[in-house]
């Protein structure tokens, strides 16, 4: 069966690697970042990339296609941003992706399927407001909606929660339980399901998920195997300096891993805490969160400490590839900044594979021979 899907903030396209794992097909991208145009085209080529400002994109510019898919911009909804909304300046232009669905479903062509991925503050972005105003106007336009929240820590070790909300044209038999019927889990965490119960006057339609995986690898199986006199392990003076911003507990955490008889991979991020940069450790086998780069702040680093001695380095581009789960096929042969901004602002693509596998694919009614035939 032939699926397709048009990716919108469509960035370097992970989206796109993890939907073709599932059977999907690509027909049409847009993303208005010419450095992450460059790393899709690397791998995909240009073709039916849209390379421009959304809001100059018409409900014409846009093919038949089964889904439409917007990971939009998180800056506003973040808990470390300004906290605008949707009412701020990116964030907001989720309602540029909003209006060039309604103009197709004008046109008697709207998508069968629709997901929209973002931050987990979306949910709770002034006082539930935004969410709701999202799948309000989704149901306006005859999508009946789910919402999960999936956590790339499931399949790879990075810890990356995200809201996915899901909107089916019309419904499917696959939508049958209510907010009511479901209770917390891991898909569903408190927060999200307490928002559904607040507003059973939305038209919900929640899909029955399995449990989702237990992670089966840990940091060090994505690690590059640098050799001892690589130019990115840290001298002794600049990894002192790091060790010195580290809270009292943090700093006793990494020099008592420096005693084992074995490796301790840990990372770290520097967080700006009372007006001063403090260095933050992870020791739990699983990366924080990527994020995109801004002025070199929030580059995350490597400590790897033991048989007597500690070494930093920054996590590689390719490392940040594979915490995405993005396979080592995938190019990179841009600056490394470029790269780390691509990898930290995409989408985890096991976590896009297991949502086209438990509810995309099932939603998708099959086309007719003749819509086939017209097709070809």
């Amino acid at each position: 069966m032939d699926r397709t899907f048009a990716d919108f903030f469509a960035g370097i396209g992970l989206v796109r690697v993890g939907l073709e794992t599932q059977g999907w097909r690509s027909l049409w991208a847009n993303d208005i970042d010419p450095a992450k145009f460059t790393m899709y085209s690397a791998y995909f080529g240009p073709d039916h990339y849209r390379l421009d400002d959304i809001r100059n994109v018409q409900p014409d510019d846009v093919p038949d296609v089964d889904l439409a898919h917007a990971s939009f911009p998180c800056v506003d909804l973040s808990l470390a941003g300004e906290r605008a909304g949707l009412n701020g300046r990116e964030s907001g232009l989720v309602w540029e992706f909003i209006r060039i669905l309604r103009g197709m479903a004008q046109q008697g062509r709207a998508p069968q399927l629709v997901t929209l991925e973002n931050v987990l503050g979306w949910i709770t972005s002034r006082g539930g407001h935004d969410f709701r105003a999202v799948i309000e106007t989704l149901n306006s336009l005859g999508y009946v909606c789910d919402a999960v929240v999936l956590d790339a820590a499931w399949f790879v070790p990075q810890s990356r929660p995200r809201v996915f909300v899901i909107g089916r044209l019309g419904g499917h038999p696959l939508m049958s339980l209510h907010p009511f019927d479901v209770e917390p889990s891991r898909v569903r965490p408190s927060k999200l399901v307490e928002f559904m119960r607040t507003h059973v006057d939305l038209a919900w339609g929640l899909i029955s998920f399995p449990d989702p995986p237990r992670l089966g690898i840990s940091l060090e199986d994505i690690l590059e195997d640098l050799p001892e006199d690589h130019e990115a392990w840290w001298p002794e003076d600049r990894a002192a300096y790091l060790l010195s911003q580290m809270k009292p507990q943090h700093l006793s955490l990494v020099r008592a891993a420096a005693k084992r008889d074995d490796l301790l991979t840990m990372t770290v991020y520097r967080r700006m805490r009372h007006g001063r940069s403090m260095a933050e450790v992870r020791a739990d086998g699983v990366a924080g969160c990527l994020r995109t780069p801004r002025g070199g702040s929030s580059r995350q680093i490597l400590v790897i400490a033991g048989r007597g001695r500690i070494r930093v380095r920054l996590m590689t581009a390719r490392e940040y590839a594979r915490l995405q789960g993005v396979p080592d096929t995938y190019p990179i042969d841009v600056p490394y900044n470029q790269a780390l901004w691509g990898f930290g602002d995409g989408v985890c693509v096991p976590v896009v594979e297991w949502l086209a596998e438990h509810a995309l694919n099932r939603l998708v009614a099959p086309k007719s021979a003749s819509s086939v035939a017209a097709c070809r």
